[in-house]
């Protein structure tokens, strides 16, 4: 595999359609939740990150073709009084799961979070993703102390 890492130029109208694609896969995809994007969504997902102040986003690409995203918030920590990263979409293709991308992408956020000074960077993982949390263990992420739980209210 020649895999690279990119930056997602939101200028760049292949970065917009390729980030749009593998969401939409990534929310087909079982550990996705199985579901349909709505139209409504894909026709505002990049126009809206490309406006976020705080997103970064990188892509998997190997041998020209975009197989994995990392969708990124930047946060700051009161406690360290430093920024960090969130992690709140990782996505790799089903065809090239377990090939190395995803640590691949994790370990460039890894050290952009580095180069940039920030104090942590954070995900979420379903608990029935045993593939992501060994993913996760080997790169350094663990469960926190004292445990937490991820709520949620739609509004």
């Amino acid at each position: 595999m020649d895999l690279q890492i990119i930056e997602c130029d939101f200028n760049n109208p292949l970065h917009r359609n390729k980030l749009i694609e593998i969401t939409v896969a990534y929310m087909r995809d079982p550990m996705g939740g199985e579901e349909i994007m709505p139209e409504e969504t894909k026709k505002n997902l990049a126009e809206g990150l490309a406006n976020h102040p705080a997103c970064f986003v990188v892509f998997a690409v190997n041998k020209g073709e975009y197989i994995g995203i990392a969708t990124n918030f930047i946060n700051f920590s009161t406690f360290k009084a430093r920024p960090y990263f969130n992690v709140h979409d990782i996505a790799v293709l089903k065809e090239y799961r377990g090939k190395g991308v995803g640590k691949k992408l994790l370990s460039y956020i890894i050290e952009k979070g580095r180069e940039r000074g920030y104090c942590k960077i954070t995900l979420e993982v379903r608990d029935d993703n045993e593939n992501a949390k060994l993913l996760y263990q080997s790169l350094g992420f663990k469960d926190t102390e004292p445990k937490m739980h991820f709520w949620t209210k739609i509004i």
